[in-house]
């Protein structure tokens, strides 16, 4: 564990906390989807939202006070609604954890506590954001209420990296099929529920739609027979994700329905995986994790069939929004 954050769980013990708020856009949103799981599975006396930087600001929760702890990301830490959103929540006396790969941003500069974080191979993935969010949130359930998961899920994150290394030997030939599958897909969906909704979120919005100009939806599986089921026929392709915690049976049902009707269902499952160096208690959270990271290798797989990066953007970065 980093010691940025043994800090800022002392500073937890020391701080009346009685609602968290995850506010974050885009990718850095999306790995915020799990430990807002966690708290609505776990927590007893904390209650959290999640929000887009921008609307957090614009709508103002009445209940953001100084008993509220706000947890942001940023990769770069220049994202302008995640910077105002750190400023909106000190101003209302807030708590602020800002987590960001660079210690000198502008994130950094308003916010009060950061945690800085790495990404790829050279980690030992206890610096990586995803790790980081559940030890935050793990630590805040384990000093306000005992909860005594949090040792497991830190010592989760110290097999991790070996097991997604196995995990991408296993489906790296899977992942190339995909690509040369789906290359001249014009729509790809992406569905998935409870702690993995996140994972499908960020694979909609910020790899097919960003980074491959593929129209893209994230559906809920909960919400499939509410509407989006009505698109699926032979030719569409749906990746469905399948968990292990407590929602499961949604991404069940709807992977059933969508076999019996489609032709085109890609199917990632946790059970596949072989997480047996995890705790029971806690593989629920954790195979998001895994499932984000075998989908990256899809996503890999998929510019390179394509022949369009991943870093290919027409507008992002290039004119004003």
């Amino acid at each position: 564990m980093l010691a940025e954050v043994e800090k800022v769980l002392d500073v937890f013990k020391q701080q009346d906390i009685n609602r968290v708020y995850f506010v974050a856009c885009g990718g850095s949103s999306s790995l915020m989807y799990t430990s807002k799981y966690v708290l609505d599975r776990e927590s007893k006396t904390i209650d959290s939202d999640l929000y887009s930087s921008n609307e957090f600001v614009h709508r103002n929760p009445q209940k953001l006070d100084e008993k509220s702890l706000v947890i942001l990301c940023s990769h770069f830490g220049k994202t302008p609604e995640t910077v105002e959103a750190a400023r909106f929540a000190r101003e209302k006396g807030a708590l602020t954890v800002s987590l960001t790969f660079d210690a000198e941003s502008p994130l950094a500069e308003v916010s009060e506590h950061i945690i800085v974080y790495k990404e790829g191979k050279e980690t030992s993935y206890v610096d990586e954001a995803p790790a980081i969010m559940l030890e935050l949130v793990f630590g805040l359930l384990l000093v306000k209420e005992g909860n005594k998961k949090f040792t497991d899920v830190v010592s989760s994150f110290e097999n991790l990296r070996s097991i997604l290394e196995s995990e991408k030997v296993n489906y790296q030939e899977k992942a190339k099929g995909f690509a040369e599958r789906y290359k001249d897909a014009k729509i790809i969906y992406t569905m998935g529920s409870g702690a993995n909704y996140g994972v499908a979120y960020w694979f909609a919005i910020c790899i097919l739609m960003e980074m491959q100009w593929i129209h893209s939806h994230a559906i809920h599986a909960g919400e499939y027979f509410h509407g989006p089921f009505e698109i699926l026929d032979k030719d569409v392709p749906i990746i469905q994700l399948v968990g292990l915690d407590e929602t499961r049976p949604l991404e069940e049902r709807s992977l059933e329905f969508s076999k019996r009707y489609g032709d085109n269902v890609i199917v990632l499952d946790a059970k596949q995986f072989d997480l047996t160096q995890i705790p029971d208690g806690v593989k629920g959270y954790i195979a998001p994790l895994v499932l984000q990271s075998v989908l990256r290798m899809y996503a890999d797989e998929l510019a390179e069939a394509r022949n369009h990066p991943l870093s290919t953007r027409r507008y992002m970065w290039k004119v004003p929004y």
